[in-house]
């Protein structure tokens, strides 16, 4: 299985229309900290496959960053941010190999 990184996601779109197209996909690969700012556990295979979808909505116009935060950085997130940060800490693993 590959791994999962968390992502910040962050958009500037000009028209309505294409606004809202790109907040709703990114609903769905994560959640949102702001109104144009995303965070998204990805592995790179979801991560390329959310570049391709938010390429066929976003013009030339538009601006899109996307940061990787590694695990260490994402465990930095400070606890005093707005909202409930205890969830950018790795999860626990699903299973042990033993």
């Amino acid at each position: 299985m590959a791994d999962k990184l968390w992502h910040l996601v962050t958009y500037d779109v000009r028209d309505p229309k294409r606004l809202r197209q790109v907040a709703k996909l990114l609903e769905s690969y994560g959640e949102r900290i702001q109104l144009s700012v995303f965070r998204c556990r990805l592995d790179r295979v979801h991560l390329e496959k959310l570049h391709w979808e938010l390429n066929q909505i976003m013009a030339e116009e538009d601006d899109l960053l996307v940061i990787p935060l590694c695990a260490s950085c994402a465990a930095k997130i400070p606890r005093h941010s707005t909202g409930d940060q205890s969830s950018w800490a790795e999860p626990p693993p699903t299973f042990r190999v033993i």
